[in-house]
């Protein structure tokens, strides 16, 4: 096992796949954070952190788990059946069911904003931990479904994707905090996340349904949306000095 282990750190192509691994899922763990802070920050304050980290547990495990049954998940990919001349598999019912529940998730996240029905201060009516985390879980098992799809599709090598995924985690177990209090500092900030996990939720239906959006332009639109927002926070900055 350890010489097995020293043999593939000796091999400069499996060090390109691990690092390119790594950026991209870093890169798909953006999504993962940012629709976890919206999640966990239903809850009282006194209880988010335990729901981040118990959030990032669960995406470390399934992602983990989800490997172990790689040949399980390229099953999930053969067709089940056709509708709409398009074959269906279980992988296309779990991305649109997915999908699904981030759309309406988002959309109810906005309404309540738009209507006013957050409240504040002694009296605000907080989510139950357990139906946050079963939400957390949903979104969990959806995530690593792509999250170990491209790992297969970059690496050879089992160990490969376990350490990219691992290091991916702790990347976002170091920047989770942040991302959150950042996006509730922020109001707009945190309706451009909304907004950014209804994109999702529409991306992942749209996969499903075999219309491929390619990844590169849904970041580039997360990427300039999100640069626009820095500029208007800072003119707005300015303004309240002035």
């Amino acid at each position: 096992m350890f010489a097995d282990i020293l043999l593939l750190a000796s091999d400069p192509a499996v060090w390109a796949a691990f690092l390119t691994l790594c950026a991209l899922e870093i890169v798909l763990g953006v999504d993962n954070l940012i629709l976890l802070s919206i999640l966990s920050d239903k809850l009282p304050v006194h209880q988010r952190k335990a729901a981040r980290q118990i959030g990032l547990l669960v995406a470390l495990v399934a992602r983990i788990a989800l490997l172990s049954l790689i040949f399980w998940i390229t099953k999930l990919t053969d067709p089940l059946f056709s509708a709409f001349g398009k074959e269906i598999s279980w992988r296309d019912i779990i991305l649109v069911v997915g999908g699904l529940f981030l759309l309406a998730k988002g959309t109810m996240e906005i309404h309540e904003k738009i209507e006013g029905h957050e409240s504040s201060g002694p009296n605000v009516k907080h989510a139950v931990f357990g139906v946050v985390i079963a939400q957390i879980v949903v979104m969990d098992i959806v995530f690593s479904f792509d999250s170990v799809l491209t790992a297969v599709g970059i690496a050879d090598h089992k160990e490969v994707m376990i350490a990219a995924i691992i290091i991916s985690v702790i990347f976002m177990l170091l920047a989770v905090n942040w991302v959150s209090e950042f996006i509730n500092k922020h109001p707009t900030v945190k309706i451009l996340a909304l907004s950014y996990m209804m994109l999702i939720g529409m991306a992942l239906i749209a996969e499903g349904m075999h219309f491929a959006i390619p990844k590169g332009y849904l970041y580039f639109a997360m990427a300039f949306s999100f640069g626009v927002e820095v500029v208007n926070m800072i003119l707005r900055n300015k303004l309240a000095k002035k």
